[in-house]
This record gives C-alpha cells, sequence and structure tokens, in this order.
C-alpha cells in the first residue's frame, strides 16, 4: 500500500528484512557499548545502579526509535539508524570515560536528538516545508547567526575565546549547526529550481571558461555568509564547511570543474587573508605546518594528539587505560584521539567505516530519488556534510589538515551538534522510505 504525501509518496508496506537488519545491528551495539560500560566500571571499581544510566537510555533510544520507524517507516534504510546509534552511544562512554560530568548533559540530549529524529523522519510534510519556505528558513539562519554575532557567549564564560553560542539559562545552543541543515535544504532547493537554466546556461561549458550569472548569484551569497562568519566569530572551520559543501553541491548540479576549481582558489584566498588577519587562524597554521618546536607551549594540544595517535597502537591501550586527558578540550575537539589511543587503529578504522557507511547510504539515497532534483540534492548535501566535517576533523586531529574547530558527528561532546546530526539522519531516513 502507497499513500501520497503532497508530491511524494511513502512505501508503507511489510519488510522484514529491513526490520530484521536494523535489530540486529542494534543488538551487535547495544553488546558492544555493553562490554565497554561494564570495562570502565571494572577500572573504577564502581557499581552503582545510577552509573548506568547513560547506557539505559541509550537503550531506551534505540528500542523506541526502532519501533516507531518500524511502525511510520517500514520501507526505510535500515542500516542508518543502527550506525548512527551505534556512534551516539560511542560517544557517551568516550565523555563518560573523559569528561563525566559532562555525560549526563549528553545523555539527556541524545534522548532529545533522537526524538527530533522522530519528528523528521514521520512528519509526513517536513520535507515541503523545506523546499517552499527555503527563504523563510535561510532568514532564520541569518537571523540566527546575526544573534550570535551581537549576543554569542561560551559556555566557558571566557571572554577570549570564541562567542559562537546563544545561551539561554544553562542552556547553549550553537546556531552553526542549524544554519548548515538550512544552507544545504536552501541550496538543494535553489538548484533543483534552477537545475534546467544551470545545465544549458553554463557558458563556454565545453572549455570550462565561464559561468553564467545564475551560477555566479549563490556563489557570491555564500561567500559573503561565509566572510560574515570567518570576519565576525573568527570561526575558520564554519565557513571552509559551508563553502564546500556548497561548491560540492553546486558541482553536482552543474557539472562545471570551474566550479571546483574557483572554490578551492576562494577558500585559499579566504585562509591567506584570515591568516594575515586574524592570531588564532595564524596559530593553527603555524602548527598545522610544524608543531614540535612550540611542543610545549602553542602546539601543546596537537602534539599531545599525535601521541595519543602513536601510543594506541594496533588495538588500543584499552579503555581507561590510556592517558587521553593529558589532550585540553579532548572530550570535544579531540575525542577522535582519545579513541585512537584507548581502541586503537582497530577503534579508528571502525569510525571511519561507519562514517563511510553513512555516507555512501546516503548516496544510495541520492541515486534512488534522482528523478526528482531537489531530493537528490538535498540527500547528497546531507550525506556530504557528515563527509567533509567528519575529515575536517578527524584530519586536523592527526595534523593532516589545519585544526577547524568542528565536532565529530555523533561521537563529540556538544547538544547542538548532536541534535543535528541526528535531524540529518532524520531527513536521510525520510528521502530513504521514498518511493523511487
Amino acid at each position: 500500500m502507497t499513500y501520497a504525501v503532497d508530491t511524494f509518496v511513502i512505501k508503507h508496506e511489510s519488510q522484514p528484512d529491513t526490520h530484521r537488519i536494523e535489530r540486529s545491528l542494534l543488538v551487535i551495539a547495544g553488546l558492544f557499548l555493553f562490554v565497554n560500560f561494564l570495562g570502565l566500571r571494572l577500572v573504577r571499581s564502581s557499581f552503582e545502579i545510577s552509573e548506568w544510566i547513560h547506557f539505559g537510555v541509550w537503550v531506551a533510544a534505540a528500542i523506541s526509535g526502532s519501533i516507531l520507524l518500524e511502525r511510520f517507516l517500514p520501507n526505510r534504510d535500515p542500516v542508518l539508524f543502527p550506525v548512527s546509534m551505534f556512534l551516539s552511544g560511542w560517544g557517551l562512554i568516550l565523555i563518560e570515560r573523559l569528561a563525566p560530568p559532562f555525560a549526563e548533559r549528553q545523555t539527556i540530549w541524545l534522548a532529545v536528538s533522537v526524538t527530533a529524529m522522530l519528528v523528521v523522519a514521520i512528519f509526513p510534510h517536513f520535507l515541503r516545508w523545506l523546499r517552499q519556505f527555503r527563504y523563510v528558513f535561510l532568514l532564520i539562519g541569518i537571523l540566527l547567526l546575526v544573534g550570535t554575532i551581537v549576543l554569542g557567549t561560551n559556555p566557558s564564560g571566557s571572554l577570549s575565546a570564541p562567542q559562537l553560542w546563544l545561551g539561554f539559562g544553562a542552556i547553549f545552543f550553537q546556531p552553526s549547526e542549524a544554519l548548515k541543515i538550512i544552507l544545504v535544504a536552501f541550496l538543494a532547493s535553489y538548484l533543483a529550481e534552477q537545475f534546467p537554466a544551470i545545465r544549458s546556461g553554463m557558458l563556454g561549458s565545453s572549455t570550462g571558461l565561464s559561468i553564467s550569472p545564475r551560477v555566479l548569484g549563490p556563489i557570491v551569497l555564500m561567500w559573503g555568509i561565509c566572510i560574515l562568519i570567518l570576519i565576525w566569530q573568527r570561526d575558520l572551520g564554519t565557513a571552509i564547511l559551508f563553502f564546500t559543501i556548497f561548491a560540492l553541491l553546486l558541482y553536482v548540479a552543474s557539472g562545471s570543474n570551474l566550479v571546483l576549481i574557483s572554490g578551492m582558489l576562494l577558500i585559499i584566498a579566504a585562509g591567506l587573508v584570515a591568516y594575515k588577519a586574524f592570531p588564532v587562524v595564524q596559530l593553527r597554521m603555524d602548527i598545522w605546518v610544524n608543531p614540535w618546536p612550540e611542543a610545549d607551549g602553542r602546539a601543546y594540544q596537537i602534539v599531545q594528539s599525535l601521541l595519543a595517535f602513536a601510543a594506541g597502537g594496533p588495538f588500543g591501550q584499552g579503555i581507561a587505560q590510556g592517558s587521553p586527558t593529558y589532550i585540553p578540550v579532548v572530550h570535544s575537539d579531540f575525542v577522535f584521539s582519545a579513541l585512537a589511543e584507548e581502541w586503537g587503529l582497530l577503534g579508528v578504522i571502525s569510525v571511519v567505516a561507519c562514517i563511510g557507511i553513512l555516507v555512501a547510504r546516503g548516496m544510495k539515497v541520492a541515486i534512488q530519488q534522482e528523478r526528482r532534483s531537489f531530493l537528490a540534492l538535498l540527500a547528497v548535501g546531507l550525506s556530504l556534510l557528515i563527509a567533509t566535517q567528519s575529515f575536517l576533523i578527524m584530519g586536523g586531529v592527526l595534523k593532516l589538515v589545519p585544526l577547524t574547530g568542528v565536532t565529530l558527528p555523533y561521537l563529540s561532546y556538544g547538544g547542538s551538534s548532536l541534535l543535528a546530526s541526528f535531524i540529518i539522519l532524520g531527513l536521510l531516513l525520510r528521502l530513504s522510505a521514498l518511493e523511487n
């Protein structure tokens, strides 16, 4: 049986294989998390029932999420939800290990995030609203950005640290996390609407010497937003993330190599200007090029990260057996380094594989919706968002690219980051359940 939702049609038929695959993967994930939570308790010689609340919330979220998805989206992709839950559960273990006072907050955010994911995945009109009211959402996103510039704060209370959050009492929210989803949806809608003109209007497409104003206009808009973020918030990572995603989406829509070349040149130009203008960017570039002369000073964080990777070896030191807490802010920006030290190369490969699976399944959804340009571009954009953000932070802590300060999706501490990641998951689940 099928039923129509505006212009989209949801498959609503029994798919026992889907539920069986998802349930099996969730059981495997649950067993892995249980063993590691138990290992952490053994190391700390603490067996209070209250200390298992984090694992209990994860189990409740996994079971309720699977049941509701089976009820409303039986034809969804069976891999997306369990892989995301596996990573988020692993993140809970890491935060409980590295910064126990923050574990309770992350657990609450996990419950909120899974609830938001279910609302986005199940609610039938959300995709239509993203397309129909794209300018309204874009305006809201820009207002949030301006609000952060004017009223921004930092949870640490430091005035010298980047003021990238909006605070409401004890709750802090990073608007850039919402803005990245809004921008992907806006660009997918805009490019889908302009798709015929973009394809046919690429001037000199055979030589790749010029592009049409229809393509140049959004480039200038995105460039302006990224420069605004870079100048006023000194947030190089978010600016690079936004513009990279845009350039890749525009490349998918236009097929022009000039888009990629122009995007890379603009990113390099912005980086050079930022290097000259902002000390924080200069610091990150300097310690990326050669951190060792300042291993006990400005480059202490990245050097300790590299030592953590080296100490991990093939199989790691074991949970709570390493010393990743020598790395400042390890539970947020450098959670991947802590994972590498205590779970080793095997853990690193597992995380990279899980991120790769999420991206690959997202791209598969895009291919399934290739006849609907908005849905296809939305799936591509969301998948690239996960891939690019993961690469920036994993490459940053390994000194493959300069540090950007973005979070590792599903694993790093941060409520707004976790919420945004699960909203992305909800959208991908919804798209995967639509009729081809």
